[in-house]
């Protein structure tokens, strides 16, 4: 009765440890995005990750723009909150279908600081981090529940 339970317990803190998925995996700096526009560290290794804003093919890259959020312990884009960490553009070589690239999808990101290019938003000139990207990361869509609720008495209608 002992190795079963003790083999259950090995299962079950194994399977804890197993957060990330492997490509997302390593150690990376704290910097944010808005931070990381505020000051020079070109070079510092970042994961990244938030919404696609836009996406531009070029002829040998493709570059994204993104809003950036915390991420959870998957690595994922946390949406649960408006509590952004600014933007930021990531870059990779390669061509990325901006059809599956679409806005509002998820994506993580892992690479190096590679500068600045600053955009225009509306009117407002905006100082993008740029990120040189190892791994581009594109999230399954989250499929939405609805959960519904009987109402307080058992018959329907107006009386």
């Amino acid at each position: 009765m002992r190795i079963p339970l003790l083999a259950l317990a090995a299962v079950a803190l194994l399977g804890a440890c197993a957060s990330q998925p492997k490509p997302l995996q390593g150690e990376y700096t704290t910097l944010t995005p808005r931070e990381a526009a505020e000051t020079e560290a070109t070079g510092s290794p970042v994961r990244w990750g938030g919404r696609i804003v836009q996406v531009e093919p070029r002829a040998d890259s493709t570059c994204f723009e993104m809003v950036s959020t915390r991420l959870d312990h998957y690595g994922r884009p946390y949406w649960a909150s408006d509590d952004t960490g600014g933007r930021f553009i990531a870059c990779r070589a390669g061509f990325y279908d901006p059809a599956i690239f679409e806005v509002n999808r998820e994506v993580t990101f892992t690479g190096r600081l590679a500068g600045h290019e600053s955009r225009s938003i509306g009117g407002y000139s905006y100082r993008f981090p740029l990120v040189a990207a190892d791994i581009v990361y594109l999230w399954p869509k989250r499929e939405r529940n609805l959960i519904t609720r009987p109402a307080p008495w058992p018959w329907w209608g107006y009386w």
